[in-house]
């Protein structure tokens, strides 16, 4: 069952200004895998973060740095996700998040789809599409995947 979707547009020259301008936002924004990205895929990871923190209804008091954007094998971008982010999905019932990105000058967009799948679902998945489970679940056990 969908429980959300978040999206967000970030505007790559303006997010290249404020970068520039406050180097700080970089450290507390980013985790160290992503601070080493270039800009563009620095752009979409922040509109990443803003479209999982709309899916989760935006509350005060989650860390950036427990959202982080990796990228797998095959390209797919998929979620790491941890501390604040899995325990407000967890509240809200949520057990998988889907993401998509793109960038095309001078934008960046974001879109996040949160989903509730039954034990039987989360199994069926894990057993017909395991690399497809190990990128999009939040586990009760597991904080590193995504």
């Amino acid at each position: 069952m969908i429980m959300g979707i978040g999206v967000d547009t970030v505007n790559i020259e303006r997010f290249e200004r404020i970068i520039t301008e406050t180097p700080a936002f970089i450290r507390r924004i980013f985790t160290p895998n992503e601070r080493s990205r270039n800009v563009r895929s620095q752009a979409v990871r922040f509109a990443a973060k803003e479209a999982v923190a709309k899916v989760l209804g935006a509350p005060a008091g989650l860390n950036w740095q427990d959202c982080e954007v990796a990228t797998a094998e095959s390209g797919q971008p998929y979620l790491i996700i941890r501390g604040t982010i899995a325990d407000r999905a967890r509240k809200l019932g949520i057990n998988r998040i889907h993401l998509s990105l793109t960038h095309d000058e001078p934008m960046a967009i974001a879109i996040a789809t949160a989903e509730y799948l039954s034990d039987a679902e989360l199994e069926h998945l894990r057993k017909f599409n395991p690399e497809s489970y190990r990128l999009s679940v939040i586990t009760e056990t597991s904080a590193d995947e995504g």
